[in-house]
């Protein structure tokens, strides 16, 4: 269902494990349908941004750093040394962070360009791919 190409193939994957699995894990499919909107949240972001939002890994492996020097010196003491050495953690590991696909649409998104299934959608909601936009 991640996986899909939009949002109503996704929902169609759903409605297969739902027909598979709902005898067997009601609870499952009951918080798939409960967190529907926030599970394909991402199809309103481009395409090129997917791959950083459907994981969560950014902040796991920034924070991996942290807790393995805090493990190693056997915790920070006080709060100020703790926040003090993560930020200087955090703040050496950025060195290594690689920029994110599809950067130069961020300012596009921030200004509430609207996106579908990836794709940007003009005033007239037709999907148009940035070869129309230039055009």
């Amino acid at each position: 269902m991640m996986e899909a190409p939009t949002r109503r193939d996704a929902k169609r994957g759903l409605e297969r494990f739902r027909e598979t699995f709902d005898a067997k894990y009601p609870k499952a499919t009951a918080k798939l349908d409960r967190d529907w909107q926030h599970l394909t949240a991402f199809y309103d972001f481009p395409a090129e941004h997917w791959r950083h939002l459907r994981t969560s890994n950014a902040i796991e492996s920034s924070f991996a750093t942290v807790k393995l020097r805090t493990r190693v010196t056997k915790g920070a003491g006080s709060k100020k040394a703790a926040l003090s050495m993560a930020y200087k953690l955090l703040d050496a590991a950025q060195e290594r962070w690689r920029r994110f696909n599809g950067h130069e649409l961020v300012a596009d998104v921030l200004a509430g360009a609207k996106y579908i299934d990836g794709e940007r959608v003009t005033d007239n909601n037709n999907k148009t791919t940035d070869e129309k936009v230039a055009a």
